[in-house]
This record gives C-alpha cells, sequence and structure tokens, in this order.
C-alpha cells in the first residue's frame, strides 16, 4: 500500500488531505509543519508521496522543498504542494525548487486525486 505523508497546519485542509488520500485506497499519516514532516520522512523512509502546505509553523513548505531536494535519500520524493499562494511567479519558483505539483487551496477534491494519481505513477 502506498504511503503519504501531509504536512498541513490547517485542521480542515487536513482533514480533506487525509480523506481524499484514504479514498484511494493509499494509508495517508499527517504532520503539523514541515519540521515533523521532515523528521518523519528521515526516521521512516518509506513514503511514497508528500503533500505540503507552503505556510506553516517551524519549518515552511518551501524550506521542506529545499531540504529534501538537498538529502540524498529524499531527493527524488514527489512534493505536491498545496496553498493560498497563487501567484504564477511563486508558483514558477516553487516547481524550480523542486515541487512535482502546485494545487491551490481551497483544494478541489478531483484536482487532488489526479495529481497523486500522476505522482505516484512517475516511477512507472
Amino acid at each position: 500500500m502506498k504511503r503519504i505523508l501531509i504536512a498541513e497546519d490547517d485542521r480542515i485542509s487536513q482533514r480533506l488531505a487525509k480523506t481524499v488520500v484514504e479514498s484511494l485506497g493509499y494509508a495517508a499519516f499527517v504532520s503539523p509543519n514541515g519540521k515533523h514532516a521532515y523528521d518523519a520522512l528521515k526516521a521512516e523512509n518509506g513514503f511514497d508521496l508528500l503533500i505540503t502546505d507552503i505556510m506553516m509553523p517551524e519549518m515552511d513548505g518551501r524550506q521542506l522543498i529545499q531540504t529534501l531536494r538537498g538529502d540524498s535519500e529524499l531527493r527524488d520524493l514527489p512534493v505536491i504542494i498545496m496553498s493560498a499562494v497563487v501567484g504564477i511567479g511563486d508558483i514558477a519558483s516553487l516547481l524550480q525548487l523542486g515541487a512535482s505539483r502546485f494545487l491551490a487551496k481551497p483544494l478541489v477534491q478531483e484536482d487532488l486525486e489526479e495529481s497523486i494519481a500522476r505522482c505516484l505513477n512517475l516511477d512507472n
């Protein structure tokens, strides 16, 4: 079973993402911030995908992506960014940092499902 980590501090977004992940038959794990997510990824390198917000306490999504892409064990992990930041320049810079996909908040279930499917099929 695919394992997906969701790094999100907003409970409503956490719940929606977790519900979508589980409805697709995957195991969902939630981290309240980027630091916690990175620690979870390092402790158990068994995750297939990271879904992360940008605006979070302790380590934001941008710092999390930079840290992952600089880590030889995690640099290829697919990352979906979900954020209310929707400026074209912001999206482009996140993708250049190494995000696999970008989704605007509020999340649309079908868009999240499609992004998860695309990211998990990158390895096939």
